[in-house]
C-alpha cells in the first residue's frame, strides 16, 4: 500500500499546546481521568495468550490488569485485584495457570473470573454463587493486537482506529510474530513530548542519520486519521541490500493516546512503543519487539541495533525539550505546515481536557 498525499489544513504557523501542559502536575491528573481511563489502551499481542490458561499482567490508565485466555478459548481481561481485600491478585508478568489464586487469603478464581473457593467463608452457604467475581474489563483484538478499555460506553476498537487497522493489515506476518524482547527506559520528559516528536519527521535529517540513509525522505508522507497517525516511505533505490527484504518500506503508526508501532525495512517485524507517565516530567518508555522465529537471525540482529539507535536519538531530543518547557522564555511554540500531525494531537488533547 502506498501512502497517499495528505491535505494540509494550514500554510502558516499554528500554536502548539501551552508549555504549562507539559510541566503542571495538575494536568496529568486530568489526563488520567479524561484521556487514559476513556481510551483503548494497547496491552499486548495475541501470541502472548495463545493457549487456554495463558495470561499476562499489565497496566491501563494506572489500573492493574490481567489478560487471560480462559478454558473455552475466550480472551478475557479483569482488574488484577482480589474482591476480598483489594490485594493485587497475580504478581508475575506472564505465565500459564489453570486457576488464579490470591496470595493473601487464598481465594481462587476460575479463568472466566468466577469465584472458585473462599477458604475463610467455607461455612457460609452459597457464598461462591457468583456475587464476588473478578471485575471484568472490556478487551478487544484487531490485527493480532490486544486492547483494553475501562470505559464500558466507549466505541468499538475497530471503529475507533479504523484507518490504523486498515493500513497495518497489509502486513500478513503480524499473526506469526512472537515477543522477542522488552526494554524499558525512564525518560525525563512529559509523555506528550515524546508523542509530539514521533508525529513529525522534520527532525529526522538532523537527528536520525541512519534513518534518512535508509528511507527515501523525498517520498516520506504523514497522514492523520481521527485517532491515529500513519507515516512512511519506501527504501531508497540505492539501497540494494534491501532488494530481498520481506519489508521494503518503513511504516510508523501512532494510536491515541500513548502507543506507537513501527515496521522497519528488513525481515518481518513489529515494535511497540508505549509511553506511561510516571509524573508530569517523567515517562516510562516500554519498547517491545516482535519477530518471527525463536532465535534472532543476523538480519534480525541488525534490525534490532538499528531500531535501538533511533530510539536513543529520540530520547536525547525530548529530554532537551523538557528543559526548555520550564523556561520563562516562551509560553508555547509553533507548528509548521509539515507538523500537522503534532497539531492534530494537540487538538485531541485540548478536546479531551476541554481546554
Amino acid at each position: 500500500m502506498t501512502l497517499q498525499k495528505t491535505t494540509v489544513s494550514h500554510t502558516g504557523a499554528l500554536p502548539t499546546l501551552p508549555y504549562s501542559l507539559y510541566t503542571d502536575p495538575r494536568i496529568l491528573e486530568l489526563e488520567k481521568e479524561k484521556i487514559f481511563s476513556k481510551a483503548w489502551n494497547y496491552v499486548g499481542h495475541t501470541s502472548q495468550v495463545s493457549k487456554p490458561g495463558d495470561y499476562f499482567t499489565c497496566e491501563a490508565a494506572g489500573e492493574p490488569i490481567i489478560v487471560v485466555r480462559d478454558q473455552d478459548g475466550t480472551l478475557r481481561a479483569f482488574y488484577n485485584v482480589c474482591p476480598h481485600r483489594a490485594t493485587k491478585l497475580e504478581k508475575e508478568a506472564a505465565g500459564h495457570k489453570k486457576i488464579l489464586q490470591c496470595s493473601y487469603h487464598g481465594w481462587t478464581f476460575q479463568l472466566n473470573g468466577q469465584l472458585h473457593k473462599a477458604p475463610n467463608f467455607k461455612e457460609s452457604d452459597d457464598f461462591c454463587s457468583g456475587a464476588h467475581c473478578l471485575k471484568s474489563v472490556r478487551v478487544e483484538t484487531q490485527a493480532s493486537l490486544i486492547f483494553v478499555n475501562l470505559d464500558e460506553n466507549a466505541a468499538p476498537l475497530a471503529e475507533t482506529y479504523a484507518d490504523f487497522f486498515e493500513d497495518i493489515g497489509q502486513f500478513g506476518f503480524l499473526g506469526k510474530l512472537k515477543k522477542h524482547e522488552v526494554k524499558q527506559r525512564i525518560i525525563k520528559c512529559n509523555w506528550k513530548a515524546f508523542i509530539d516528536n514521533f508525529l513529525e519527521c522534520d527532525h529526522c535529517p538532523i537527528a536520525h542519520p541512519g534513518f534518512v540513509a535508509t528511507l527515501d525522505m523525498s517520498k516520506y508522507n504523514i497522514i492523520n486519521g481521527p485517532y491515529c497517525n500513519i507515516q512512511g516511505s519506501s527504501v531508497k533505490q540505492s539501497r540494494s541490500d534491501y532488494d530481498d527484504a520481506e519489508v521494503k518500506e518503513g511504516r510508523f503508526y501512532w494510536v491515541w493516546p500513548n502507543v506507537m508501532y513501527t515496521v522497519y525495512p528488513g525481515p518481518g517485524n513489529l515494535s511497540t512503543i508505549q509511553m506511561f507517565p510516571v509524573d508530569h516530567e517523567t515517562t516510562l518508555g516500554v519498547y517491545t519487539v516482535f519477530l518471527e522465529g525463536d532465535e534472532p537471525t543476523e538480519k534480525q540482529k541488525e534490525l534490532l541495533a538499528f531500531t535501538d539507535q533511533v530510539r536513543k536519538e529520540d530520547v536525547e531530543i525530548v529530554e532537551l525539550e523538557q528543559i526548555g518547557f520550564k523556561s520563562r522564555a516562551f509560553s508555547q511554540g509553533i507548528c509548521s505546515p509539515t507538523e500537522h500531525g503534532v497539531h492534530h494531537f494537540a487538538q485531541l488533547v485540548r478536546e479531551a481536557l476541554e481546554l
